[in-house]
């Protein structure tokens, strides 16, 4: 491809570039080149700009193209486009400032543990934590690459983080910002060429994300479908998903010392299981409480030569003595680390595993409406992989924060560019095909909402996941929810029979009915603007909320 080309010529021409270092080599260049800090510990400490400490979504693009537009929801208030001019003179752009960096650093890893789909992928950057970056996160290349269906098919990723981009010819192409100028960042990807810019973005999920998008445009091409998950495993070789989103206890529920974890974040499931994407995670220390996350604690935390250590931690607040303040936000309430998977130590190797068995999804209901727990059948899990649902706490008053819906396509919506019946219908083709349980589990509110109810208590919570997972629900007696077409079970071992059902837990009767008939229209209004025009199979609407 020309784009590939053109970035093979300045390499070619380039005298100083480091091709696939050792990790070690890496983090001494890291150091060397003063791209992070040696902190107490061990651990490498950076800070980048305020534009750069998350993800910025409105300067993430996707090039149009006449081969791959068509296979992408346009609707979708995070797919945006660039026109294709724009990014060739990006491009151009880009490769000048290359040309003129001391040190070129290029890696070569894959996206994928599942060698049948594992994406080659050439990261190319002036920064030597980058390259760290990606030897965290990405996978190192299998001897069997050559069996991937994409092993000719590989991407290339350019990564300038520190420059930003010279504003004056972009003026009316790129986003305009508040005061009026233009946006000096742009993550873009151009799935038709196979390649992807980030210019001026120094936050390490920029690049990690950026990565994760391209595998979700291209896996449902090829009928495997990528979910935004953590997965582990237990003792007998059986496989759960858990997907929810930020607040819903993902984290706490799916880390379990009795399952071993195949990876916290992206995976895919294809005809021989489920695979992880990264060789890394890429955790918030924000508030990071040792005594309730110790593996991840440990994980980033431990003491070792920072020739060993390697891991990345982002804009959290570091004392002159090497130690950290995991509790100061000044800096940013997204504070981050990027450590290998195995610094964890309960995981699967391999990073793959079976089919799943149990699939649950979370969401933390404050309006007290949602039953605490409920068995999905297809159409059912389809539907709710679509809502994406969880509500947050907002707008305070002196007595009352009234939440707010959230609704995240397949929990993960800026990152799943591709057309919404591409990922729903191979849900449910899968979960048919290999017997795959899905459950839907409130971490959120019973017996009123935030501020008169409570929140339901982990241990329920808890015993109601273990439920779940030990297959204690599948022939259970149910009852349908007429607010929400769910399936309640009857019983559910470790639970009290009066909390399954959340209106026998409000004293107000009419006030459920009220708030719960109020949430169920907010469902079907949201259906109604993200897909009522999409082709979505109508057995599938018709488990939403409201119709």
């Amino acid at each position: 491809m020309e784009f590939k080309v053109t970035l093979n010529h300045v390499i070619e021409k380039h005298p100083h570039v480091q091709k696939d270092l050792y990790r070690r080599e890496t983090i001494k260049k890291v150091v060397e080149d003063k791209q992070a800090l040696v902190s107490a510990n061990g651990s490498l400490v950076t800070w980048t700009l305020p534009d750069s400490t998350g993800r910025s979504p409105q300067d993430t693009l996707i090039v149009h193209r006449p081969e791959t537009d068509d296979n992408i929801d346009w609707d979708s208030p995070n797919n945006l486009g660039l026109d294709p001019t724009t990014f060739e003179m990006l491009w151009k752009d880009a490769l000048k400032v290359l040309e003129n960096k001391k040190q070129i650093y290029i890696t070569h890893r894959v996206i994928g543990a599942d060698s049948a789909y594992a994406l080659p992928v050439q990261t190319v950057s002036d920064n030597s934590l980058t390259a760290l970056f990606t030897l965290n996160m990405f996978r190192p290349i299998p001897e069997d690459i050559g069996k991937s269906i994409f092993a000719d098919k590989g991407f290339t990723l350019l990564v300038l983080p520190n420059d930003k981009i010279n504003i004056a010819p972009y003026r009316g192409r790129l986003r305009k910002l508040p005061n009026g100028e233009t946006s000096c960042m742009a993550i873009v990807m151009d799935f038709a060429n196979r390649v992807g810019l980030v210019y001026g973005s120094a936050y390490g999920g920029s690049v990690k994300k950026l990565m994760f998008t391209v595998m979700n445009y291209y896996l449902p091409l090829e009928n495997i479908l990528p979910i935004h998950c953590s997965a582990n495993l237990n003792k007998k070789g059986e496989l759960s998903l858990f997907l929810g989103l930020s607040g819903t206890g993902k984290t706490t529920l799916s880390a379990d010392p009795k399952r071993a974890l195949l990876g916290d974040d992206e995976h895919g499931w294809d005809e021989n299981g489920i695979a992880n994407f990264e060789f890394g995670c890429y955790a918030k220390l924000i508030n990071l409480d040792p005594s309730k996350e110790p593996e991840i604690y440990n994980a980033v935390f431990h003491d070792d030569d920072y020739l060993n250590h390697g891991v990345i931690i982002e804009n959290t607040m570091m004392y002159p003595d090497g130690t950290f303040d995991l509790f100061d936000d000044r800096l940013t309430q997204n504070s981050r680390a990027s450590y290998p998977l195995n610094f964890l130590s309960n995981t699967e190797p391999s990073s793959t595993g079976p089919h799943p068995k149990t699939i649950v999804f979370l969401t933390a209901d404050a309006n007290g409406v949602l039953p605490p727990v409920s068995l999905l059948n297809p159409e059912q899990a389809m539907l709710w992989f679509l809502m994406g649902y969880t509500s947050k706490l907002a707008g305070t008053e002196t007595t009352v924060i009234d939440p707010v819906s959230t609704f995240s396509r397949f929990f993960g919506q800026p990152f799943m560019p591709c057309l919404p019946h591409f990922y729903s219908n191979l849900l449910g083709e899968k979960m048919t095909r290999y017997k795959t349980n899905v459950y839907l589990i409130n971490t959120g509110w019973s017996g009123g909402p935030f501020g008169v109810g409570k929140r339901i208590d982990i241990n329920l919570t808890r015993a109601m996941v273990d439920a779940a997972l030990d297959g204690m629900l599948i022939d259970v007696e149910t009852y349908k929810d007429e607010y929400f077409h769910l399936n309640i079970p009857v019983v559910c071992p470790g639970v009290p029979v009066e909390i399954l059902n959340p209106r026998n837990t409000w004293p107000n009767k009419e006030a459920y009915n009220q708030r719960a008939s109020a949430l169920a229209a907010e469902f079907s209004r949201h259906f109604d603007k993200a897909y009522g025009n999409k082709n979505i199979d109508e057995t599938v609407r018709s488990q939403c909320p409201g119709k």
